[in-house]
């Protein structure tokens, strides 16, 4: 069965590096009836980074604004899901790779039942080509 390839829309915002901050953030998305496709955080110096993939655009905007997120411009990413298999995410960037472009992140993980799924970004002017070489 061959992966199933998505283009995403996701956001970014930068939050207090502190215990408790991003439990804040996420009660007020939630409470806001946003769901995601994708979540995760990171730290970026003394800040935090969230890179948010909401299934609904309009909810988790109206959301954010009351949760007092500063959102960075929409951008696209490729969510990509499949039969897990050793070697699974070096495939996909092998097709990026024949098409002369760089993954500038990617997360991986295994969803279970022998799927895997993975997001992966690259600058946004290498997103049309990333879609055919993807086959998005």
């Amino acid at each position: 069965m061959a992966d199933e390839v998505c283009t995403v829309t996701f956001y970014s915002a930068e939050i207090a590096n502190k215990v408790g901050e991003g439990a804040r953030v996420l009660r007020a998305l939630q409470e806001g009836g946003v769901n995601f496709t994708g979540f995760w955080g990171y730290p970026v110096g003394r800040r935090a980074r969230l890179d948010m993939v909401p299934a609904d655009d309009a909810i988790f905007k109206k959301a954010a604004k009351k949760a007092g997120l500063a959102l960075s411009p929409k951008m696209t990413g490729f969510f990509i899901n499949g039969q897990d298999h050793p070697g699974a995410v070096a495939d996909v960037l092998e097709k990026l790779a024949a098409a002369g472009i760089s993954a500038r992140a990617v997360q991986a993980v295994c969803a279970g039942a022998g799927r895997y799924g993975s997001f992966l970004q690259v600058e946004a002017a290498d997103v049309r080509k990333a879609k055919k070489a993807l086959g998005a």
